[in-house]
């Protein structure tokens, strides 16, 4: 038996199919191909197929599209587990299908409730409910579990025309306008066309007046930096006879640039633990301290018994006692990252799980945590508020560990676990997003790309290319002030859509 079109149309499974594809297709508004219109476009036919549906459809149908996003969006981390993680391709492929599932619940539940909640007024469901519920869902889906604040749909706009309002409303912000457009797209289908052009003439005067107004300025002032990418291979990154070829390496690619006031060295750059290798750090100190310059540093440190993913500087003797002072094994001009990666740090229930598989036994999978607010590094005079890793994912987290002295944002990461996937890529972007938000250069130096420069504004000003070795060097220019994204962060956003939330219920409902 076959269904004629206008009956398959009305097929659920026609539905779940077309949510599926346009959850997929989401993925090509993220890096590498920044096409950001796809996104709103995408959110709006999934608006539209669930407009009238129960709640129990709508839930179902935002699960397709959910499952659809994640399964293409970060498909990277299937890499991860098949080629680093020694397991099977079925079960790597399994458990990333898992993964897609879970992180799929989320849309799943802002389209539950967007059903649910549903009032008589096509309007207030679509450009206050729905961007209300998305928002809330991703900021959950940040937070859970230790939180995965991947592909929120505001770093679509890392490239796109709305990344000036970062510095207003951050990225949880532009993911609540880009929700609205996809609700004013749906209106206009429903012949309510008002509300699109109004929007949109609203976001152009909002971009066009964000630069006058974010509360930064260019000092005049520059720092000159070097960012090392030693693209160690993975499968050496933690061999111990690796160990003295890898940092004669980035050795040898530092020192045509001791003229540099700061050199910064990726995530693990020097992988043993610090006491292990207490001849070399003191070596490269006092060269640091010939050159007046500061070599910035990834390393495992150790306190007592505790191993830690940290960040070093190295020099600063000729510099006055309040920059930093000069290397001192375990001192305290260092950071200890705070947000550990599941799995690839530290294993939840580790007496069950290290057992089963090599992936829940990976080289340096038994890190401790680092305080959640910690000094900013100080290299030569200069402040700089780093993150490592999965951390510059974690807007507020930065956000409280910069102060109106920092002058430089720093993230290091060793990007080689996702091979040649679309990971990296999407990690840029999300970097590029938190030195718009709180209006810092950003420098992002890894073990193989994408080492890169970021303005002010979260604009990429030099880079070196992929899976390659070099050193990247920039006079990067300094800023002052404090953008209203720094002052409040996300709680604007977060209490605008609670309030949101709150006044749905106090609507009459539309009839299921």
């Amino acid at each position: 038996m076959t269904l004629a079109p206008s009956r398959l149309r009305q097929h659920p499974w026609y539905n779940a199919v077309l949510a599926l594809i346009a959850g997929a297709a989401t993925s090509l508004s993220f890096a590498p191909y920044n096409i950001w219109p796809i996104l709103p476009l995408a959110l709006a036919l999934a608006l539209w197929l669930t407009h009238s549906a129960s709640t129990k459809q709508a839930f179902y149908l935002w699960l397709s599209f959910g499952f659809g996003s994640f399964a293409f969006g970060i498909s990277w981390v299937h890499v991860s587990i098949y080629r680093y993680g020694g397991l099977p391709l079925p079960v790597s492929m399994l458990l990333m299908g898992m993964l897609a599932l879970y992180l799929a619940l989320y849309p799943a539940l802002a389209g539950w409730l967007t059903a649910r909640l549903r009032s008589r007024w096509p309007v207030w469901n679509n450009l206050a409910l729905f961007p209300a519920l998305w928002v809330l869902t991703e900021w959950l889906r940040g937070w859970v579990l230790t939180g995965f604040p991947w592909l929120w749909a505001g770093y679509s706009q890392a490239m796109g025309p709305l990344k000036p309002l970062a510095a207003y409303i951050g990225t949880l912000g532009i993911s609540f306008l880009l929700a609205m457009l996809a609700g004013s797209l749906v209106l206009l289908v429903r012949k309510r066309w008002m509300s699109l052009p109004l929007l949109l003439a609203l976001l152009v005067v909002m971009v066009w007046q964000a630069p006058k107004h974010s509360g930064i300025e260019r000092t005049g002032k520059t720092v000159s930096v070097a960012l090392v990418q030693g693209n160690i291979p993975q499968s050496m990154k933690w061999d111990p006879n690796a160990l003295w070829p890898t940092l004669l390496k980035y050795m040898d690619l530092s020192r045509p640039h001791f003229d540099k006031q700061i050199i910064i060295w990726p995530e693990a750059a020097i992988p043993a633990p610090e006491a292990m290798v207490e001849p070399f750090l003191d070596n490269a100190n006092k060269v640091a301290n010939l050159n007046n310059t500061a070599i910035v540093a990834g390393i495992v440190s150790m306190a007592q018994t505790d191993f830690y993913n940290s960040l070093i500087v190295l020099g600063n003797a000729h510099q006055p006692q309040q920059s930093g002072g000069d290397y001192q094994v375990n001192g305290s001009n260092q950071y200890r990252k705070h947000h550990l990666l599941p799995i690839g740090e530290f294993v939840p229930l580790e007496s069950l799980l290290r057992p089963l598989a090599p992936l829940f036994n990976l080289p340096m999978s038994s890190f401790t945590r680092g305080a959640y607010v910690q000094p900013n590094l100080q290299a030569l005079g200069y402040r700089l508020a780093p993150a490592i890793c999965y951390e510059i994912a974690f807007p507020e987290q930065l956000r409280d560990n910069v102060n109106a002295e920092t002058q430089l944002l720093l993230t290091v990461s060793n990007d080689a676990w996702f091979g040649e996937s679309n990971g990296p890529l999407q990690h840029m972007e999300i970097a590029q997003m938190r030195a718009a938000e709180l209006g810092r250069p950003l420098l992002r130096d890894t073990n193989n790309g994408v080492t890169a420069v970021v303005d002010e504004h979260g604009a990429i000003t030099a880079r070196l290319p992929q899976f390659q070795e070099g050193v990247l060097t920039a006079d990067v220019p300094l800023v002052k002030g404090v953008t209203p994204f720094y002052k409040f962060g996300q709680w604007p956003v977060l209490i605008l859509s609670l309030l949101l939330l709150l006044l749905c219920t106090l609507l009459p409902k539309a009839k299921k």
